[in-house]
C-alpha cells in the first residue's frame, strides 16, 4: 500500500505552547492542577496529562478555591476569567495567540460601534470564548444559509464587520463572507479575519494531494474542528476522506494492498498517533 504523508500535518505552534505550558505546569507544581475544557481538542494528548493528575473542567464551580487553573488554547471569555479571579484560582493562559489576537479585535471593534458577525461552529470552545468577548455586539453565523438568512437592523448594518473562527474551512468561511459582503456591501474587512495560516497550509496540501491519491486519511479526535475541516476538504475535491483517532478506526474495508492513501493530522493531533498509523497502513 502506498501511504504518502502529508507536509505540514499535526501540532500547529499554538497547540505545541499551549501543551509544553501545561507540562511544564505539571512538571514544577506538586499540587493538583485544573484545565478549563480539554487543553486541546485530541483524547491521546487529554488522557496523558489526566494520567499526570491534571484535571479537565466544564465548570469553576467545581475547582477549589485557590487552585491552579489553566485556560486552554482555544481561550475562554472575560466572564470566565472573571469567575477565576473571584474564586482567587491562580491562572495559567495557554491560549492559542491567534486566537488572542481575535479577541482584541472583537473588543476594538466593538468598542468603536460596530456590529461583527463572528463565522463559526456554534458550541465550539473557541467560538464561545469569543462570543463572549462582546457579547451585545456579535452575531454567529455558521453557514451560508445562515449568512443569508441574516438580519440586521440599518442602524446597527451602518458599522459591520465579520471575523472567524480560527480552524474553520477556508473555502466554506470564503463563501459565508461572500454572501455577507453581496448583504452587507459597507462590511468592513478586518487586519485578520480569522483562519490561522498553520490551518490554511494543511488544507492547501489536502487539497492540492488528494486528487492523485485514492482517499484521505486524518488522525485526528471527532471533536478536533480542524482534524473534521481536513475531512471536509478532501470530500470537496471527490476522494473519500476518513476520521481515525486510533488505529482501530482505520477503515480497513475502504482499502486494498494497492490503494494509494494520504494520511494527514489535524492540528492537534501527536505525531506518534500519525506514525503508528502510517505503520499499520504500510503492513498491508
Amino acid at each position: 500500500m502506498k501511504v504518502t504523508l502529508a507536509e505540514p500535518r499535526g501540532f500547529c505552534s499554538g497547540v505545541n505552547r499551549a501543551i509544553n505550558i501545561l507540562a511544564t505546569t505539571v512538571k514544577e507544581k506538586d499540587e493538583p492542577i485544573y484545565a478549563y475544557h480539554e487543553i486541546v481538542h485530541n483524547a491521546w494528548v487529554a488522557r496523558d496529562f489526566q494520567r499526570r493528575g491534571v484535571a479537565f473542567v466544564e465548570s469553576l464551580d467545581v475547582v477549589p478555591e485557590g487552585a491552579i487553573l489553566l485556560f486552554s488554547a482555544h481561550g475562554v471569555s472575560p466572564a470566565i476569567r472573571a469567575q477565576a479571579a473571584a474564586r482567587r484560582l491562580r491562572t495559567i493562559d495557554a491560549t492559542c495567540p491567534l486566537v488572542h489576537r481575535i479577541h482584541m479585535q472583537i473588543r476594538s471593534f466593538a468598542d468603536r460601534g460596530y456590529t461583527i458577525v463572528f463565522i463559526g461552529k456554534r458550541g465550539h470552545d473557541e467560538v464561545v470564548g469569543s462570543l463572549g468577548e462582546a457579547p451585545d455586539a456579535t452575531i454567529l453565523v455558521s453557514t451560508r444559509e445562515e449568512a443569508q438568512a441574516l438580519e440586521i437592523e440599518p442602524k446597527r448594518a451602518e458599522k459591520i464587520t465579520y471575523m472567524m473562527q480560527t480552524t474553520l474551512s477556508v473555502s466554506e468561511a470564503a463563501a459565508i463572507v461572500e454572501v455577507l459582503r453581496q448583504k452587507f456591501p459597507n462590511i468592513q474587512t478586518p487586519p485578520h479575519d480569522g483562519v490561522c495560516d498553520a490551518t490554511q497550509r494543511r488544507q492547501e496540501v489536502v487539497r492540492r494531494l488528494a486528487p492523485e491519491h485514492d482517499l484521505v486519511i486524518v488522525v485526528g479526535s471527532p471533536n478536533s474542528s480542524n482534524s473534521k475541516r481536513l475531512a471536509e476538504v478532501a470530500r470537496e475535491v471527490g476522494k473519500p476522506a476518513f476520521l481515525v483517532d486510533r488505529v482501530e478506526d482505520i477503515p480497513w474495508r475502504e482499502l486494498t494492498p494497492e490503494s494509494k492513501v494520504l494520511l494527514t493530522a489535524g492540528a492537534s493531533a501527536p505525531e506518534k498517533v500519525v506514525q503508528t498509523v502510517a505503520q499499520f497502513l504500510r503492513d498491508v
